[in-house]
């Protein structure tokens, strides 16, 4: 981040939005964990972490901005399933408006709910709804 395409996905670091979402994560009085990795099984292992986690009462669900793995991996889509976590996808672009083949994704059957197209502030609603329809009251 920070440098790929930034009339894209401007000009915001990692750290900036780890930073970002830190600070939500404070001000709604929760705790995250920040995970970035480009490799696919690495982000699966992490989502069935989530889910045992999850099942314990420890962990109310997952922000998830899989990147190209969006348009590609069946298997992320399986271990949101199988993982039994809330997840949120997350695009900062408006991948519906670029190029066809991001027009389709394989988590979004999975998730519980998609936000697309509103920067990195959709990181941040993103873990506001989360804490909302998932914090008991």
């Amino acid at each position: 981040m920070g440098q790929r395409e930034p009339d894209q996905y401007g000009h915001t670091t990692l750290a900036d939005v780890e930073t970002l979402c830190r600070d939500a994560a404070n001000r709604l009085g929760v705790e995250i964990e920040f995970l970035q990795s480009n490799h696919e099984g690495r982000l699966i292992d992490a989502i069935h972490e989530s889910g045992k986690l999850r099942s314990e009462g420890k962990r109310l669900g997952v922000v998830f901005n899989a990147g190209a793995y969006t348009h590609t991996s069946v298997a992320l889509h399986d271990a949101i399933k199988g993982a039994d976590i809330p997840t949120i996808e997350v695009h900062i672009s408006n991948v519906h408006a670029r190029e066809s083949f991001r027009h389709h994704s394989f988590l979004s059957p999975a998730a519980e709910g998609i936000i697309v197209g509103f920067g990195i502030d959709g990181y941040v609603l993103a873990i506001e709804g989360l804490v909302r329809k998932y914090t008991p009251s």
